[in-house]
């Protein structure tokens, strides 16, 4: 279920580089995403409601897992597959709780000890990052490398999602290292391109 690319609609990202959330979420299915997070920190729950729905509506009838990040109550509300919590956010134990088992819980993390309390935790997948630099986040936590990756792998035995700056040039490396699925936001984004010919190329590298 978390394998491959997992895209991930931010919509700050997205509005800034003169993408719409629907115009995305129509190119993420038609190129065969089925993984994919709406994360936006910055709408209140009615707005951030809305474009959840307005994503779901999207994939409709498909096979994907869509995943909210940190806002609970907007999964819930959505009917979405799961929440992704930070380090700083809901716990992902109390997560659970609300969610029930029926729900995929993702947790990010930054350290070794951070994964492995994730791996000994409810949650369903461990994410690492960031692996490179990132310019997607503001508050975002040191580079942990390809290292970080490598020694995730060994630590936990749930699917391990690596986040941070990854390309479709730099993508083939952070696989080899052990992780399960790549989390891409401006990557998917790309320059003069369109975001669709980025996620299938991006889910060329795990065929």
């Amino acid at each position: 279920m978390v394998h491959g690319l997992y895209a991930i609609a931010d919509y700050e990202t997205l509005a800034a580089r003169g993408v719409t959330l629907r115009g995305f979420a129509e190119e993420m299915r038609e190129a065969g995403v089925t993984l994919l997070q709406y994360r936006d920190k910055a709408a209140d729950d009615e707005v951030a409601l809305f474009r959840a729905e307005e994503i779901g509506s999207v994939f409709e009838g498909s096979d994907a897992t869509l995943i909210v990040n940190d806002r609970l109550d907007v999964m819930l509300l959505a009917g979405w597959d799961g929440v992704h919590v930070g380090q700083d956010d809901m716990a992902a134990a109390d997560a659970r709780i609300v969610a029930g088992d029926g729900r995929v819980i993702g947790v990010s993390t930054h350290t070794m000890e951070e994964v492995w309390e994730a791996e000994q935790g409810v949650a369903d997948y461990v994410a690492i990052g960031p692996v490179f630099a990132t310019g997607t986040k503001r508050d975002a936590a040191p580079v942990v490398g390809l290292d970080a990756v490598k020694r995730a792998r060994d630590l936990t035995q749930k699917p391990l999602v690596a986040i941070g700056g990854i390309t479709r040039a730099n993508a083939r490396s952070v696989i080899e290292a052990g992780a399960d699925a790549v989390a891409v936001i401006s990557g998917l984004v790309p320059p003069g391109e369109r975001p669709g010919k980025a996620a299938r190329d991006f889910l060329d590298l795990f065929r």
